[in-house]
Order: structure tokens, then sequence, then C-alpha cells
């Protein structure tokens, strides 16, 4: 049973332990906790302290200074931790649909500690779990009690060491067997070899594997997820015909066993076959509620968009902990100032405003885009569990497919050049491993990769993009979709006319200036992609050819522009909700203004040379508005971090600690190194083996 936190809000949010950071706690426009429980909510706030109190609690999770565990050791102590987070129960099967934002949560608290663990928990329970539950039928349910009871534990198998990004080019094969009701799971050759799959290195006893289903007369269907047995969970020993391994270790995340399997005429059971999408009878005929093949194959990966959707909020949670950490020692650190005798916090520093503080604002953002785009694709999976067939169902499945493929790179890269700004930001002191900036940017780095290589992921959006204005074009069908992120472009032509109008920047300092921006710049885009393609068409390339030849300047940044529109329109929806407390709109909407003109600033050519701008004022002005925008959060920023930073536990960065005492905390870790006072075990080598000074100088 998990354990409980008690007691009132005193408990729930308590106060920060007196010091260094005082100074800018005081001088926040807004009360924390009030941001916390308006953000969170109690119950969710609760749930968190929960975890993060258990982890804290418990001596299996202790940190240990100094300790460099082998590969070996790691992976040991990995699962031995996931094993204790399946007896704390903090999440039950029933929570994935009932409690959904529980789901994502356990997932960042866990990761907030050690990646190698979230990461282990979720490809077992939500991506492997759902991957059963989503594609299989009533004949697999029996699996999801295993799974929670950790009877068995499981993996994803997609990608082959040959192909992961063109899924459709998967080499694996699953041949029918009427004789003997059977699938024959077959590996050609080793480059067929599933590779990279999390948890199948040392661990999984089972796997949902992807392969080319084909029935008797030689018909291939195309891709089908299969349940297999690949080792026995008795003994942890490969299954007949499996070979399993691991791939060794990796640039991060080393608690996770990644790893590889190559089948060997392996014969499972026709039930084996994860049937809610396609089915073959015992006679061996191929059935299937859906008639269009490409479309029961989009829904036959629809467990990537869990995992794409996962993997927004596992890199905002690394952006937090970065941002956190760099802000804190920001406030602390003193360099310089306006005489010699006085030495400043380098968040007063402009420079530093701009380095941090839009990441920090991008850590909202994205927080609240990704935890409602969770509850998006949990509104799909309910659909396709119900059976709906429906045209809007299967509208919002693409929808979602757009969403969470360019959601996934916007977030992830977000991240990623995040952690390294305020790596940098915090100067040498960020170049300490126990201030775990470098740690963060190795573990989430594979965010910009799995799940779909970022740049690949972001032509799944263009074409999404230009495949809706094409049937604008042939049909004069109006621009609609479930969740309205493509509504706008109902408004295409007259959105075109548009020009920035905006010379002041009090004028600028509003997140609408942006949306509206971001509107023409998307159908602009949309329009330049459109006529590339055609123009690469009427020059002979084929459709193939003509793509690839989009991307780059089209494609690319049609898609990426699309989703940061999206983001800024649900979160400035969000903020401007009557519900929001008057006391916490200046703050949010500083936030929203902020993330929204920085993400704009990237695209000033792009506004420049369609036309949008005009003339030297418009730069100057959004240059301006971001600057104005950093300057009034600043002496908000601690109180920012102070409610999206976990425990100093879980941040474990001494530089970052809530009390704000840098050296001392710096100080203090330095000296718990183990043998960070002894003498070099090689002293002799300098000591008494002195080199002999030419002795191995070439005597030609």
């Amino acid at each position: 049973m998990a354990p409980t936190v008690e007691g009132g809000d005193a408990a729930l949010l308590p106060e920060f332990p007196r010091g260094p950071l005082d100074t800018y706690r005081a001088r926040a426009s807004f009360s924390w906790k009030e941001l916390a429980l308006f953000t969170e909510g109690e119950d969710m706030l609760r749930f968190k302290k929960t975890i993060f109190s258990a982890l804290e609690n418990d001596p299996l999770f202790a940190r240990s200074p100094g300790a460099h565990l082998s590969l070996e050791k790691y992976r040991e102590l990995n699962f031995l931790r996931c094993k204790r987070i399946f007896e704390y129960d903090f999440l039950s099967a029933g929570d994935v649909f009932e409690s959904p934002l529980r789901v994502s949560a356990l997932i960042q608290c866990l990761g907030m500690y050690d990646w190698s663990l979230a990461a282990k928990y979720l490809l077992h329970t939500l991506i492997f779990g759902s991957a059963v539950f989503s594609s299989g039928s009533e004949r697999h349910f029996t699996y999801i009690q295993k799974i929670f009871s950790m009877e068995i534990f499981g993996c994803f198998a997609l990608t082959e060491l040959s192909h992961g990004s063109n899924t459709k080019a998967i080499r694996t094969t699953a041949h029918y067997s009427p004789a003997t009701e059977e699938f024959i799971i077959h590996s050609p050759d080793f480059e067929a070899a599933k590779f990279w799959v999390g948890n199948m290195g040392k661990t999984a006893t089972h796997a949902v594997v992807f392969a080319q289903l084909h029935v008797p007369g030689g018909q291939c269907h195309g891709l089908h997820p299969f349940i297999i047995q690949i080792r026995d969970p008795k003994t942890l020993l490969p299954m007949p015909g499996v070979m399993v391994g691991d791939i060794g270790r990796k640039l991060g995340q080393n608690g996770l066993d990644n790893g590889f399997a190559v089948f060997h005429k392996v014969r499972v059971p026709r039930q084996s076959l994860l049937n809610r999408m396609g089915d073959v009878t015992p006679e061996g005929t191929y059935v299937s509620p859906f008639k269009d093949a490409r479309q029961r194959f989009g829904a036959s990966l629809g467990s990537l968009s869990w995992g794409r959707v996962t993997i927004m909020g596992m890199a905002v949670a690394n952006l937090k902990l970065a941002v956190s950490i760099a802000v804190r020692f920001s406030a602390t650190r003193r360099q310089f100032g306006p005489t010699e005798d006085e030495e400043i916090p380098v968040l007063e520093y402009q420079t530093q405003q701009w380095r941090l503080l839009p990441y920090l604002a991008a850590a909202y953002v994205l927080d609240h885009v990704s935890k409602s785009l969770f509850l998006d694709l949990v509104e799909l999976q309910r659909g396709l569990a119900a059976g709906d067939r429906s045209a809007r169902q299967a509208e919002l499945g693409r929808e979602i497919h757009a969403l969470a493929s360019a959601g996934k790179a916007l977030a992830s890269w977000t991240a990623q050049q995040g952690i390294q700004e305020c790596r940098e930001a915090c100067g040498g002191h960020g170049y300490l491993a126990i201030n775990r900036l470098g740690v963060l940017r190795d573990d989430n780095d594979p965010n910009c990769t799995y799940e779909g290589d970022n740049n690949v992921l972001l032509q799944q959006t263009s074409n999404y993009l230009l495949g809706l204005r094409a049937c604008r074009v042939q049909d004069g069908a109006c621009f609609r979709s479930p969740l309205k992120s493509v509504d706008f472009l109902d408004s295409y032509p007259g959105i075109l006319d548009q020009r920035f109008e905006v010379s002041s920047v009090a004028d600028c300092l509003d997140s609408a200036v942006a949306l509206a921006a971001y509107k023409w710049l998307v159908c602009y885009l949309l329009r330049e992609t459109h006529e590339k393609f055609n123009q690469e068409k009427r020059s002979g390339s084929d459709d193939f050819e003509a793509r690839n030849n989009c991307q780059v300047f089209h494609g690319r940044p049609l898609a990426l522009a699309f989703m940061e529109l999206t983001v800024l329109q649900r979160f400035h929806e969000h903020v401007h909700r009557p519900c929001v407390p008057p006391s916490l709109r200046a703050v949010l909407g500083r936030l929203s203004a902020l993330y929204a003109l920085w993400s704009l600033n990237c695209h000033v050519g792009l506004l420049y040379r369609g036309g949008y701008f005009s003339g030297e004022q418009a730069g100057r002005v959004l240059e301006s508005a971001i600057l104005t925008l950093c300057s009034q959060l600043k002496d908000d920023a601690v109180a920012l971090v102070d409610v999206i930073a976990p425990p100093d536990f879980v941040l474990d960065s001494p530089i970052g600690r809530a009390d704000g005492e840098l050296y001392k905390n710096l100080w203090g870790a330095v000296l718990q190194d183990s043998k960070v006072l002894e003498r070099a075990s090689w002293w002799p080598e300098f000591s008494v083996n002195k080199p002999v000074i030419g002795s191995l100088k070439s005597k030609l």
C-alpha cells in the first residue's frame, strides 16, 4: 500500500529554509504556494509529495556521494528500485484511465530522481502495458494484471538494427500456419534483429514484437504487433529460438538495459497476435475492422503517441530541474558590481536574465501543454477501447499524431538547448558532475531520438497540414479538427493579408500579439511549402523526391511554427480563463508573452521575408519587449522556480538547493567525495620512477 502524507497546507507546502534566497523570495509579486495549488491542484501536490517522501525516507533510494557503480551493479540497483515502486503501489492499472495525469506525474517524479528508473518503469507499465491494452482484445487482458504485479516484465520491440524511423520496412516476419494454428516469428538475418529495446537487455520476459504478418498464399498484410515470451520468468533464461542480449553502455541512462533479440522460427499461438486492428482466423483468413490498410497501420502504432507525449513531459521535467538549479545559482552567485566594494547576483545582469528566463517560461508553457495533450490522448484511447470507428475519432487520431510528433520534437529540443544554456550560465561549477547538469544533458539527449528522430517526426506534422490544404483545394472542405488546432486556417487568405502594426513595447507585452504573428507565419509557410512542392513536381521530381526537397527551409519550419502556435494558443487560453486568481494573472501573462515573443524571435527572417514585418522598428520592438519581460520576471524567478523544483533530495544539486547556501553546500559536497583528500594510489610514478629524458628518442 502506498504511504500517505498527512497535515494541512503547511505540511504540503512547507516554508523554505532561511538563507541567501530570502531577498528574491521577498520581492516576488505573487505567492508561490498559491501558484503551486493553481498549477497542480491539492490532490496532485499530495500525490507528488507522497512519492518524493517515500524515495527520501527509503534507504534503497539513498544518494551515495562519490559512489561510482559498475554497469552491472547500477542495473541491479535500478531493478531493485523499480520493484520497490511496485511495492509502494503508487499507481494501479485502473489509474491509467481514471486518473491519467497521475501516470504522467509518477513518471516525472521518478525521472527527476533518476531517469533510468523512470524509463524502466514507464516502458513496462505504460508503453508495453498500453500496447497490450490498446492493440489487444479481451483475450489479452489477463496480461494487464500480470504487468502490475510484476509477474512478467515487458518491453516494446519495434526498432531493428537496420530500420528505425521507416517502420513500414521492418523485416521481422510472422507467417501463419493453419495446421498448428501458430505464427512463426523469424528474423531473416542479423540486420532484422530487434535493437535498442529498453528492458530487453537483461530483464524483460515478454515483448510486444512488431512483425510483417503473412497468411497462407503468400499475402503480406503489413506490420502487426504480437505479444511474445522471450525469457522464462522463473530463470530469466532465453526461450527456445530466441537470442536476446544487451547492447552495452550508452551516453546516459545506463541503469536501463537496452537490448536486442533475434528470433529463429519461434512458434507462438495464434492468440499471440494483438488483434484489435486485425486478426487471423484459425483457417488463416485475415480479417480487420479497418478497410483502409493505412488507417489500420496508423492505429496499430498508436502506442508510439503514448511514448511521444510522455517524452514531452520527460523533457519538461528535465528543463524544470536545470532551470531550478541555474536560477537559484544565479540568485546567490555574486560577481562584479557598480563599485569595487559591491558585488551583485549574476541574475541582476540582463544577459543572464535573457539566457535563463525564457527557458523558465518555456518550462511552464510546455508543462501545461504536455498535460493537456496527454489528456487528449486518453480521450482517443477511450474511443478506441469503446470501438469508436467514427470519422471524428479517425480525425482525432490524425490530429494527435501530428501534435505528438511535433510536440515531442519541440519539447526535447527546447530542453536540450535549455540544459546546455543552464550549464554554461552556472560557469565552471555547472561543469561539476555533482551539480547534475551534465547528467541531465546526457539523460535528456535520447529524448531527441527515440520514439522517432525529431526531424523525421516534423515531416509527419507538415504532411498532415499539407494534406488538409489539399483537401481544401480539391473538395472545398473547411479547416476543422476535433482539438481545433487547425481551425484558424479557415481564414487563411485573410490572415496572409495581415501585417504587424504594433509600434510600442507596451503594446507587445501581451501574448495575443505573438499569436496573431504565428497564425500569419503558419499560413505563409503552408503556402510556401505547397508552392515549393508543386515547383519540384513541375521540374520532374516524383512525390518522394519532391517532398525530400521541401523539408529544410519549408516543411521543417512549418511543423515547428505550427506546434509553437498550438503550444502558445493553449497556454494563452489557460492563463486567460476566468478561474485564474487575480493575484496570478500578471505573472502568468508575462510567462506566456515571454515564451511567445522569444520563440517568435527565431523566425524574424521569415517574418521580414514574407512581408509581415517591415522596417527596423518591428524587429526592435520585438527585442525590446523580450528584454522588458525578462526584467519584469527577474524578481519573480526564484519564486517561480520554488513552484516547479522538487525537494533537495530529488534535485540532487549542491548549487541548486533551496536554502541558497551556494558555497557552503558545494564545499561540503566536494569534501564528501570518496578519497578526495587521499594521496593518489599511483604516487610512486611521480616521486620514485622519474623519466629518463630522451631515452625513447630515435637514434636514427
